[in-house]
């Protein structure tokens, strides 16, 4: 045993090999049990052995630099006073660790399992802990209260995260993912008496208080306003801002020939893409990452294969081609909104309207103007049958919808022949002699 000090932490003999343990003792101010590690690369950790109900341990309190020797003692001492009374300080150290954690880290620990979410909700979850919840992504989750999610989610109601649009719907999505991180870290993190974290999540108080949906049915682009809103997307192609804009205005222009989800767009690769000039039924896209359901091959009509066609190809720095479809020179690779050319729609259309609401109009034109059944549109559109529908879900192949090519034609066929009559191709000239 020797007495462990400042002294002789600095000047202890490193080991030519593996590691040694000097103990306290021999003097006025030992403590039985404490001892310092020294290890043949020079390091030098101060730690501490005892008994826990009979049984042996030993715990590291941590590196000379990190502790003085003057707290590494009384730490020891801490520790060992802990482990008479029956405490296993490494619960106590994983409960202090637990106590620290963060929402990010929460969120991060959640989204990272392997296999256990589809890259687009991991992505929706990181989402909202980045924009939603920013203010509380980097500090310990056990401190958000019953009083922090009441106002958060009404300032998410009444406006948004700009705080000049309300977003309801947002605002309960979120605290959705809240309420599933809470839950998450509850069974995850326990405290220093074994008991879980999370004891009661704070989201529950919203449960008589979940903002009410208001059902979007207005939310499309008017069949009157259509032929226009095409126009203008035509014309805007012809002087794109820049090649993101391009990608951008293509997405929305696409977006209205499918209804598809944006994400299921934004990241469409060109190895996802067929196009048969001699048969149209085999000209398609695929989609392998779904938000909901098996993987779909998906028709397409001749508009969307004339935009596939003229799309062009980003060149990457090595000299080969971006993997992308709707490529952008940003980070992502990919576009990732339209908002410029939604701007443009929601101009022509009067009424303010988002990426999605391009799939509604394809919804609405398909079953209202073009006399779709609804089985045949939720299929295009990716929506499951309805449960009671064995046969469908039993017995059809509802993965290759190549039989479905003439339905999104009808479609793509509707639109342009609205865009025809907007550029006034339904305007009879008058016969000025006759009237004469």
């Amino acid at each position: 045993m020797v007495k462990i000090s400042k002294t002789f932490v600095e000047k202890v003999q490193v080991p030519e090999t593996g590691h040694t343990v000097h103990w306290d003792g021999g003097h006025d101010r030992a403590v039985k049990g404490y001892g310092l590690r020294v290890t043949a690369h020079g390091k030098r950790v101060f730690i501490v052995a005892g008994r826990v109900h009979g049984r042996q341990l030993q715990y590291t309190i941590g590196p000379f630099g990190q502790f003085t020797e003057d707290e590494a003692r009384s730490k020891a001492r801490s520790v060992l006073q802990q482990m008479r009374e029956g405490i296993d300080p490494r619960d106590t150290r994983r409960s202090d660790e637990a106590m620290k954690v963060t929402l990010g880290q929460v969120c991060a620990s959640y989204v990272g399992r392997p296999g256990k979410l589809k890259p687009n909700t991991a992505s929706e979850y990181q989402r909202f802990v980045e924009t939603v919840f920013s203010a509380w992504k980097d500090k310990p989750i056990i401190g958000i209260t019953e009083d922090d999610v009441r106002k958060r989610h009404r300032e998410m109601v009444d406006g948004g995260l700009d705080g000049k649009r309300p977003a309801p719907g947002s605002a309960n999505a979120a605290f959705v993912t809240l309420r599933i991180l809470m839950n998450y870290a509850g069974r995850q993190y326990r405290r220093a008496d074994g008991t879980p974290l999370i004891g009661h999540n704070p989201v529950t108080v919203l449960k008589d208080h979940w903002a009410p949906l208001k059902a979007r049915t207005d939310r499309y682009i008017d069949r009157r306003k259509i032929g226009a809103v095409w126009n203008k997307l035509q014309e805007a192609r012809t002087t794109p801002k820049n090649r993101d804009h391009l990608s951008a205005i293509d997405l929305t222009i696409f977006a209205l020939l499918t209804g598809a989800r944006r994400n299921e767009m934004a990241a469409l690769t060109w190895d996802r893409v067929n196009i048969d000039d001699a048969d149209p039924s085999n000209c398609w896209w695929h989609i392998d990452e779904r938000k909901r359901g098996d993987p779909l091959w998906l028709p397409l009509s001749s508009q969307a294969v004339a935009l596939l066609k003229l799309r062009p190809r980003r060149k990457m720095p090595d000299g080969t081609d971006s993997p992308f479809v709707f490529a952008s020179w940003g980070s992502n690779g990919h576009i990732a909104d339209a908002r410029s050319p939604m701007e443009l729609v929601s101009e022509v259309a009067g009424k303010h309207l988002s990426l999605h609401d391009c799939r509604r109009s394809f919804s609405n034109y398909a079953m209202r103007e073009c006399r779709i059944g609804k089985f045949e549109t939720d299929m295009l559109t990716g929506h499951k049958p309805a449960q009671d529908d064995i046969t469908a879900r039993a017995y059809l192949d509802l993965q290759r919808l190549d039989w479905l090519q003439p339905e999104v034609q009808k479609v793509g066929d509707w639109i342009v022949q609205q865009a025809a009559v907007a550029a006034g191709a339904n305007v009879v000239a008058l016969d000025t002699d006759r009237a004469a």
